[in-house]
């Protein structure tokens, strides 16, 4: 059987990335397709067969393909795919757009409907000049998007959260397989008898992470809080923190480990389409205080494996510690939890439905 892998771009790291290695373990010989390819940024993809666009060719488009969205439906429907017998894309944008011939299955694993033209869209377009000005590109890009969003032959979600945008946006039916985690505590490291009395985030530091109510509420209760990531909230996030909160900027894995496994909990304020770092946190023994919306909801049970609190505020996030500080977690159970978003149960999950889609395509064929 001939493979095909399609991407919307590669010239970053994170949470879709991790789905296209464990895709690429299942499918070594199958080729990449995708608009644009940064070789410097993307190391990971060594030695892959990355085929993209015409727009590899285009000014800045590597780095800014924000610049091209009009160009990004065309980009994907230029790809030729009748040599394979399964095409899998794995999209937040334009990807599932591509076009297949009836003999070639097309199993699209979306990581969020087109967010800055569907759920997002009074974020990224909070300026009502830009909007207005805009108008016509969203009005033809949501067409296009909604069209494009019915040639796969199965869709599958990330999270309840995103299933529900797929129906909502697209009118689409899917089904949920989590995203692979695995970064995971190892038999060798023993459990923390005592965790260190800090909270942690790991996060890039951008304004719909809302890392400012969590520095708020540990400014507070003067609450020791340690900060990993980068971005562009970075300076202003630093003006509004008091003497307990710890920036680390950018660390390695190894320290993450030991980061995720000395915290006293995770605070994950953000609302967020799955959210890997709050499985992270529980497969190293930590509880996890969230926002309960979005993925969080996949992720965290209450009271069992971590705090869910109700709205996106410091005087909220402070309940939730203190009835956290009430609660009591057991380690091995958090990281039994965790292992729920494994790698293996992602592969695992994923073959079934590639053969239940290509024998039930057979059947009707």
């Amino acid at each position: 059987m001939k493979v095909a892998l399609v991407y919307d771009r590669i010239n970053k790291w994170g949470g879709a990335e991790r789905v296209l290695l464990a895709l690429h373990e299942l499918f070594p010989n199958a080729p990449l397709y995708t608009s644009v390819y940064n070789k410097k940024k993307t190391s990971w993809v060594n030695n892959w067969d990355i085929r993209t666009s015409f727009l590899q060719e285009f000014p800045f488009a590597k780095d800014a393909h924000e610049f091209y969205p009009l160009l990004m439906p065309a980009a994907f429907e230029q790809f030729n795919f009748d040599e394979y017998d399964l095409v899998i894309s794995v999209t937040s944008e334009s990807a599932k757009g591509i076009i297949t011939k009836p003999h070639t299955i097309h199993i699209c694993y979306c990581l969020t409907p087109t967010r800055y033209l569907w759920s997002g869209f009074e974020e990224y377009f909070d300026n009502k000049i830009i909007r207005y000005l805009s108008y016509p590109a969203i009005w033809y890009l949501r067409m296009w998007d909604k069209v494009s969003s019915s040639r796969p032959d199965k869709c599958i979600a990330i999270s309840h959260e995103v299933k529900k945008r797929i129906k909502k946006y697209y009118g689409q039916e899917s089904e949920i397989i989590h995203p692979p985690v695995d970064l995971f505590a190892t038999n060798s490291q023993k459990n923390v008898k005592k965790k260190k009395k800090y909270f942690l985030i790991v996060s890039r530091l951008v304004s719909y992470k809302r890392i400012d109510i969590a520095i708020e509420a540990c400014n507070t209760m003067r609450l020791p809080l340690k900060i990993v990531g980068v971005g562009n909230q970075l300076a202003m996030l630093k003006n509004m923190a008091g003497p307990t909160v710890d920036f680390l900027g950018e660390v390695s894995d190894e320290k993450l480990k030991i980061l995720y496994q000395e915290a006293e909990a995770l605070l994950f304020p953000g609302y967020e389409d799955f959210g890997i770092v709050m499985v992270e946190s529980l497969g190293f023994g930590t509880p996890v205080i969230a926002f309960n919306k979005g993925g969080a909801k996949d992720i965290v049970t209450h009271k069992k494996t971590g705090i869910l609190f109700a709205s996106q505020s410091a005087s909220q996030l402070i309940s939730a510690i203190k009835e956290f500080r009430k609660s009591s977690f057991n380690s091995s159970e958090l990281k039994k939890e965790a292992r729920r978003f494994s790698k293996d149960v992602f592969s695992k999950k994923m073959l079934k439905t590639i053969n239940d889609t290509l024998q039930n395509s057979s059947k009707r064929l």
